[in-house]
């Protein structure tokens, strides 16, 4: 154990701030190095203290020796000051140029050359560095990949050898002339050089039977032009004979299989030989042999070439799963739930049982409905969102004189002949033009006797079925109409025995005021009569014109109140002040005989227009100020008072009228506005029932009462905003 941490603390002391440079041949998306650098990456990137460098050359683009120059000044500038402790050199090209900058770039640094198909110990030892290049030799093995092919393949009569003519295919080109060379078999290797791409569609574009092919590269035409993996794939994919590949770049993209060097593992060879250079481990040639076999099951399906006698470890990728491993997990469930699939049954069993009692509760709740929806007075029906009547009540097939069976499954204007029919869809018609109300309408039945019915028409869905529609019904509402108005002339009737029981408080205050006139008048005659001999005509035009004064205050007292006692027919525009001060003078000598004192207060600047009964308001009012009268005679006859003020309050205009006659018992507060309600014993407290109504239903206000002080205050708001 102490030798382990011993050792790994000496590799951590000799991996200290390394650093590496990778030289790759080609440009950055180029997958077959892309592939080997990831796979270095992979060893390499644990190591936080090991800084990868990463030049990219663009050989597969550009290869002259001008660009080779200007590449070695480019790198000159950016590789200066910098100090390397291994120098990674990814295929050929990279490996070549590393050769010749190294006595000018490098000093004394360790060479790994990754991904050359041969290695020459005589050029290493040309440029001086026989010990210090290490190298990871990639040599496709294209004997075992024919060998493979013969044996899955037995009537194959041609094998063609793809390959671009590239630099790096007259590296491989002395192994394909030695396997054609000492090839023996009954089928001919034919080396296909073709000049691009193109060419290679259009030839194996057909089927060729008993042919096949082993793609080594093309990813140059003779023109010089770069052939995409997308471009190069879709060839091999779309080729009409099997495709077998040395390399895992193409064999999960169309290729049918073959003897293939894995580019990933391939890398991470080359990176842990990356970190034995570092820990100064002894430079070594290694020819990479960890070469599968791995083939696309459905392209063996496409070619119907079999894999299954093979003696050969090998890796089938693409396959189709079978009925089990499709279905595993569901089996692997079956079997591990299985002891539970009798108490399933026994369950379902007692379901099903169940479910025919829900059916038979279902089928009672149904007749039940049907039954309870015959029975309401109300015609209903229901239609779908196309308007055709899905269902309706009794009453409504009654109401339109047609058979519910015949109304069923149709629209409503498919009976326009019928005239009840016509009336309804009228009715729908105006009530769907404006929704926002209720409509009501009038419809005359078989009796002759005009019935009302209020239309109201609801949207519903059914989110089992997605199914949407209207219902409509339509509620008999004859005998709470013939009621409304019942009460509409008893509160008008009351309203009036109201107003007459206040007559004779009006009168008592008309007598007063015509005594002093008629005083008057009396005295005047006896003047006229006394002194009728009298020759001055002005003297005589003198008493008729008082005479006619104190007649006139007769004429505009009853006139007043003739105003009052008529109820008004229609809402108007009329003055707060004016109506109290008129309402005020008619009791006026009322008040004065029992010495209370009246105070109207009007806030500066206040709004006094209000929209509504005029009269009315002045009865409501004067049943206030005589509730008021009648509490305070109660009093002394030096303290009796009741104040009158008026202001604006947002949009409201308020008056309280407020006496100081010790209040209201609490017990009848809340009362005092009641129908037939009295605290006195005349009765005469009806008064304030009768006020609350007007206020509210002539006025559109509000009334309430409290006590405060020494007395009731009562308050009235009305609404200035119409």
């Amino acid at each position: 154990m102490k030798k382990f941490l011993i050792f790994l603390i000496f590799q951590t002391f000799l991996l200290a701030n390394s650093s590496i440079l990778i030289i790759n041949s080609y440009h950055k998306g180029y997958e077959f190095s892309d592939s080997i650098i990831n796979g270095i990456e992979k060893v390499i990137y644990p190591y936080s203290n090991i800084d990868v460098n990463i030049l990219y050359m663009d050989s597969k683009r550009v290869t002259s020796k001008e660009y080779y120059e200007s590449l070695k000044k480019l790198y000159k500038v950016q590789l200066k000051n910098r100090k390397y402790d291994l120098i990674v050199a990814v295929d050929r090209f990279a490996y070549d140029f590393v050769l010749d900058i190294y006595k000018e770039f490098f000093n004394n640094e360790p060479i790994l050359a990754v991904g050359i198909e041969n290695f020459s110990k005589e050029k290493a030892k040309k440029y001086g560095v026989e010990n210090k290049v290490s190298a990871l030799l990639e040599k496709r093995d294209l004997e075992g990949n024919v060998d493979i092919i013969r044996t899955i393949f037995p009537s194959i009569r041609k094998l063609y050898i793809i390959n671009d003519k590239s630099l790096n295919a007259l590296h491989t080109e002395p192994l394909i002339f030695d396997l054609i060379n000492n090839f023996k078999s009954k089928f001919d290797l034919v080396y296909l050089k073709e000049d691009n791409l193109e060419l290679l569609k259009q030839r194996f574009s057909k089927k060729e039977e008993n042919s096949a092919a082993l793609f080594i590269r093309f990813y140059k035409n003779t023109n010089g032009e770069l052939n995409k993996n997308q471009e190069i794939e879709d060839f091999i994919k779309n080729a009409k004979i099997p495709i077998f590949v040395t390399d895992s770049i193409f064999i999960r993209k169309g290729a049918t299989g073959g003897k293939i060097i894995d580019l990933n593992k391939f890398g991470k060879l080359s990176g842990e030989m990356a970190l034995d250079i570092l820990n100064k481990k002894s430079h070594k040639i290694v020819t990479y042999t960890d070469l599968t076999y791995i083939f696309d099951s459905q392209k063996l399906s496409e070619f119907y070439l079999p894999v299954d006698g093979l003696s050969i470890p090998y890796e089938l990728i693409n396959k189709r799963p079978t009925y089990y491993e499709k279905h595993r997990g569901f089996i692997n469930f079956v079997f591990t739930i299985s002891p539970f699939l009798l108490f399933l049954i026994l369950g379902l069993i007692h379901n099903i049982y169940m479910r025919k009692q829900v059916e038979k509760d279902l089928r009672r709740r149904i007749e039940f409905d049907e039954t309870l929806l015959n029975a309401i007075e109300s015609p209903i029906f229901w239609q779908d969102f196309k308007g055709v009547v899905v269902d309706s009540n009794k009453t409504f097939c009654k109401l339109l004189k047609i058979k519910c069976s015949d109304l069923y499954g149709k629209r409503l204007e498919d009976f326009e002949k019928n005239k009840n029919v016509r009336k309804i869809i009228k009715v729908i018609k105006k009530y769907k033009d404006n929704e926002n109300e209720n409509y009501e309408f009038d419809f005359i039945d078989d009796n002759l006797k005009k019935k009302t019915y209020l239309l109201k028409q609801e949207k519903f869905k059914d989110e089992k079925t997605k199914s949407e529609g209207y219902v409509t019904i339509f509620t008999d509402i004859t005998k709470e109409k013939e009621i409304n108005q019942e009460k509409q002339k008893n509160r008008q009737f009351i309203i009036q025995q109201s107003k007459l029981a206040e007559i004779g408080e009006v009168f008592s205050s008309i007598a007063h005021q015509w005594k002093s006139p008629l005083v008057e008048i009396t005295a005047i005659a006896q003047e006229l009569f006394y002194t009728k001999k009298c020759e001055e005509i002005k003297e005589d035009d003198s008493f008729v014109k008082d005479i006619m004064n104190q007649v006139n205050y007769m004429t505009n007292t009853i006139n007043d109140f003739q105003k009052f006692i008529m109820p008004s027919n229609k809402k108007v525009d009329f003055d707060i002040k004016e109506a109290i001060e008129s309402m005020l003078e008619i009791v006026h000598h009322n008040i004065k005989y029992n010495s209370i004192k009246i105070n109207l207060d009007i806030k500066d600047g206040t709004d006094l227009i209000v929209y509504g009964y005029k009269n009315e308001f002045m009865q409501s009012f004067l049943n206030i100020i005589n509730n008021a009268k009648d509490a305070l005679l109660n009093n002394d006859y030096k303290n009796r008072n009741i104040d009158i003020n008026v202001f604006n309050d947002e949009c409201d205009l308020v008056i309280t009228i407020h006496d100081n006659a010790g209040g209201i018992n609490d017990k009848s507060l809340d009362k005092i506005f009641g129908a037939y309600y009295t605290t006195k014993e005349d009765g005469h407290g009806i008064g304030l029932y009768m006020t609350k109504v007007i206020i509210e239903d002539k006025m559109n206000g509000k009334i309430f009462v409290e006590n405060i002080d020494d007395g009731a205050m009562f308050t009235i708001k009305l609404e200035q905003n119409r």
